[in-house]
């Protein structure tokens, strides 16, 4: 079954190959280029283009691995002056690199399912529950539309995550501890939900139970001393050879000159921040109070990567949100720590971490509110539901909820008219699959009136932002209303899950 499923997808993935591809291709291209053609030591330092190296060493050796395989395909791609190359052979290695290592991401939702097999959950209407969490891991709707029409390798390190949670699943902590250092050093974006493992693999591993014991008695210092040194030896591996340019490495990972929002608000906090700082301006200088001659709201909605400033409300710096996020995950930290080898927990604290990082994160893109509300929040979360909590209406209506508003934000990424029916047709696939699918386990009500309600504005806002808005003629004049728009919607989505999630892993 896994076989066959996994063959379908494929097989769908390569009718894609001629679409739409983001600046995030010649990303790769370019990078393909850096690792084949120079030394190490100057990986971090090129910056013939624009698009330089910033992900962590194991992902530059990772393109450095696929370079060698790139050159029998096209040897051009792998010129660092061939800016912007996209021969058709160098379109069809890309598109298959991706394909190809989603067969890792494959794996770890194997080996997710298994566990879950292995747990005797048995069937409810005929369908295996560990089957359906199965098939809603492959047939995500944000995965197939950024890794394979924009162009990512988010399932290959998605797989890996799901690695690790495997392996904490059969309680091998050091396993599920090695995969995950393995994948900060890949993309360094999972920082955001180190705090999570660091709380579970300390409460869960480094303390033994022993009930007659006094709670500091417990503590093993071996154990502390084995996990990280398996972690500071990864770190090492991955780190060591550039630690004479380790400042340009640096600088290159965490680039805070970005500004708050990046130029395509993801709907997250942040965004409903600037728009009332927007109307708080117009409304000022309507009103006579503001005279300032330069607009700061105006900037925020120009679609351009940049510092910007506020005109009414407090300018927010990185170490206000780095702050801020820290702040709101520590009850669901605390709420784990107190919830030793429970896996369930973990998950959920994994799922709010992620999540607190998208809501009140430094320059958030789009596509993290994929990554974190899709990925971690919406597909671990898939997992857990077919744990004892599986009954309980509330997940899966998180679920269900964050899928739709999170699947539907992601619509701005794919902006050009020739995609507009394959984003449509792959929306309405992985919604409709992933409610039957949960329909066939569950049978009570899924969604109350207001709910409802919710989702169905979706469809004026499709409407307005990919056909009205254009006819208005409001493309020149006002060309990020469409996009506003699309995160406005969402956000109220994300937020207001967010808030209920977060109350229910507190509370239940």
């Amino acid at each position: 079954m896994y076989l066959a499923t996994s063959l379908v997808v494929s097989s769908l993935k390569l009718l894609f190959m001629p679409s739409y591809k983001s600046t995030d291709f010649e990303v790769h291209r370019n990078w393909l280029a850096i690792t084949s053609s120079l030394p190490v030591s100057k990986w971090y330092l090129e910056n013939t283009s624009i698009w330089t190296l910033d992900y962590p060493p194991l992902f530059a050796w990772f393109e450095f691995i696929m370079s060698k395989v790139a050159v029998y395909f096209d040897p051009e791609m792998l010129r660092i002056g061939n800016l912007d190359y996209s021969s058709e052979n160098t379109i069809l290695f890309q598109r298959l690199s991706v394909i190809v290592t989603d067969l890792v991401f494959l794996a770890g939702a194997i080996k997710c399912s298994n566990n879950l097999q292995l747990l005797k959950l048995g069937n409810i209407g005929g369908v295996s529950k560990d089957t359906t969490v199965f098939f809603l891991l492959l047939s995500n709707f944000g995965l197939f539309l950024v890794d394979h029409i924009h162009f990512q390798y988010n399932g290959f390190l998605f797989g890996i995550l799901l690695l690790s949670i495997a392996a904490l699943m059969e309680e091998q902590y050091l396993l599920g501890g090695f995969w995950f250092a393995v994948l900060l050093n890949l993309k360094h974006i999972y920082l955001y939900i180190a705090p999570a493992y660091f709380i579970f693999l300390l409460r869960s591993y480094c303390f033994i139970n022993r009930p007659k014991k006094m709670f500091l008695f417990n503590f093993s210092p071996m154990r502390l001393i084995s996990l990280g040194s398996l972690v500071l030896f990864i770190f090492g591996l991955s780190f060591g050879p550039f630690i004479h340019q380790i400042e340009a490495v640096v600088q290159r990972l965490f680039p805070f000159k970005r500004g708050l929002c990046h130029a395509y608000w993801a709907p997250n906090f942040w965004a409903v921040y600037n728009i009332v700082d927007k109307v708080l301006t117009v409304a000022g200088k309507k009103a006579g109070y503001l005279n300032t001659t330069v607009d700061a709201g105006a900037s925020m909605t120009g679609g351009l990567v940049q510092d910007i400033q506020h005109t009414v409300l407090p300018s927010i710096p990185p170490t206000v949100t780095f702050a801020l996020t820290f702040l709101i995950m520590i009850p669901a930290l605390f709420k784990l720590w107190r919830s030793p080898n429970n896996v369930v927990a973990f998950i959920r604290c994994l799922t709010l971490c992620g999540w607190s990082s998208f809501i009140f994160g430094w320059h958030v893109h789009e596509k993290v509110s994929f990554f974190y509300r899709i990925k971690v929040d919406g597909l671990c979360l898939s997992s857990e539901i077919f744990y004892e909590f599986f009954f309980n209406s509330f997940i899966i209506r998180y679920f269900l909820l964050l899928s739709n508003c999170g699947h539907f934000s992601l619509f701005p990424l794919l902006f050009t008219q020739q995609e507009l029916l394959s984003k449509m047709f792959l929306f309405i696939f992985s919604t409709s699959l992933n409610y039957k699918l949960i329909k066939q386990v569950y049978k009570g009500s899924l969604f109350c009136k207001k709910e409802v309600l919710y989702l169905l504005l979706a469809i004026p806002v499709f409407l307005y932002a990919e056909f009205v808005h254009h006819y208005l003629g409001f493309a020149e004049r006002l060309p990020f209303l469409p996009l506003m728009f699309y995160s406005l919607y969402s956000t109220v989505g994300v937020l207001v899950t967010y808030i209920r999630f977060y109350a229910f892993f507190l509370y239940q």
